[in-house]
């Protein structure tokens, strides 16, 4: 498996590849995907706000939100690739406990962010009278919500997993 293989290979075709290969996958198809994303998310949403701030429909506070959310998961991504990351590349999911259970508890962070996201645009219920770039936001928008989902589903449910495995298994190596 590769780092530019398409997210529809998630779960099931990642549980048995060697964690370096899935961390490799994740920083390039994840981390580097919302890199582009929400600075361009938080432009459009500013826009919005300020064209339709009369509109009762308008997302008021998105912005902000996404601001919130792009500080906090480009914090959240720095200590996964200069901490987490190399840890369990090198079979260290021993000592990675502590930074994980962080890493879980961020993940939920972001969950409630997206529930943020949800709320304020009502389920991203595009107006009949919005203009292309509303629209866009909403798109776009809604591929950030699904690569984020994606995303921590797979460093929860098998990265986590498969490098606490990897360990188990070096350590059992050695004895």
């Amino acid at each position: 498996m590769n780092a530019s293989e398409p997210a529809s290979t998630q779960l099931a075709d990642w549980r048995n590849a060697p964690v370096e290969d899935l961390v490799a996958y994740i920083v390039k198809r994840f981390h580097e995907r919302h890199r582009e994303q929400l600075p361009e998310l938080i432009r459009l949403s500013r826009k919005v706000e300020h064209v339709h701030q009369a509109s009762a429909a308008c997302p008021a506070g998105l912005a902000d939100t996404l601001d919130g959310l792009q500080q906090a998961l480009e914090s959240h991504m720095l200590k996964e690739e200069q901490v987490l990351f190399p840890m369990l590349v090198k079979g260290m999911a021993a000592m990675a406990r502590g930074p994980v259970a962080i890493m879980r508890l961020e993940h939920q962070e972001q969950d409630k962010a997206i529930d943020d996201v949800w709320r304020l645009t009502d389920g991203l219920a595009v107006p009949d009278a919005a203009c292309a770039t509303w629209r866009a936001l909403y798109s776009g928008l809604g591929n950030f919500i699904d690569d984020l989902s994606q995303h921590i589903e797979l460093e929860n449910e098998v990265l986590f997993l498969n490098g606490s495995n990897a360990a188990k298994g070096a350590e059992y190596a050695r004895v």
